[in-house]
């Protein structure tokens, strides 16, 4: 399995802990930017039928997931595929809101399916003729792209990874709420995705 680390010029180096693992990975760090950037970048430079996107922060517990998300792809011929958000620390309502979050995942996929860059497996032919991540999008380019997927081609694992409280961190519950039910309002609005919308701004130094 090939790993491409798209790193945006990061200060707490992620580069070097990336190559550490060479020895038992065959890692390859790349130039990011944008996450519409790094992923493409990583997603140009496979050459595998599928391609898996993962943000930096999450952790893959379960280690029957990757199989197991293979098998489903392969069988149900999707083209793609991602499984429940865990919160890995935070607070009750970090964990509710992740929870929420999974829920509606599971059931907009039978008219409106999304997924979170936390993780998303793709058959990367059918990624690369919908152009993959639109380098545009300054928010919610994983929800921009997912929409795009037929329902009949799209499917939620039973499974979960888990992710940091750091959205919510720098956000805030309200906003990331507000933000959440504004994105789905807006689904058809692409400028809508070329804001930030705040989402950038800097997280506090200490967790809630």
């Amino acid at each position: 399995m090939k790993v491409f680390v798209a790193d945006a010029r990061s200060t707490d180096d992620t580069a070097d802990i990336a190559r550490s693992f060479a020895d038992r990975m065959d890692i390859t760090v790349i130039e990011g930017g944008t996450p519409s950037v790094g992923r493409n970048r990583g997603a140009h430079q496979s050459d595998s039928e599928f391609v898996l996107f993962l943000d930096a922060d999450v952790e893959l517990r379960d280690p029957t997931l990757l199989r197991r998300a293979l098998v489903r792809m392969k069988s149900q011929r999707l083209h793609c595929l991602t499984v429940d958000i865990a919160c890995a620390g935070g607070n009750w309502m970090d964990r509710f809101l992740y929870r929420a979050n999974s829920r509606m995942q599971r059931l907009s996929s039978w008219v409106m399916p999304f997924g979170t860059g936390m993780f998303l497996l793709f058959d990367r032919k059918r990624f690369t003729e919908l152009g993959g991540f639109n380098e545009n999008a300054l928010f919610a380019e994983d929800f921009l792209l997912t929409k795009q997927i037929s329902p009949l081609r799209f499917s939620v694992l039973k499974g979960e990874v888990f992710t940091s409280n750091r959205r919510f961190r720098r956000t805030g519950h309200a906003r990331m709420v507000f933000l959440f039910f504004w994105t789905m309002l807006n689904s058809s609005n692409r400028s809508h995705f070329e804001r930030d919308h705040g989402y950038w701004k800097e997280a506090p130094a200490a967790a809630e």
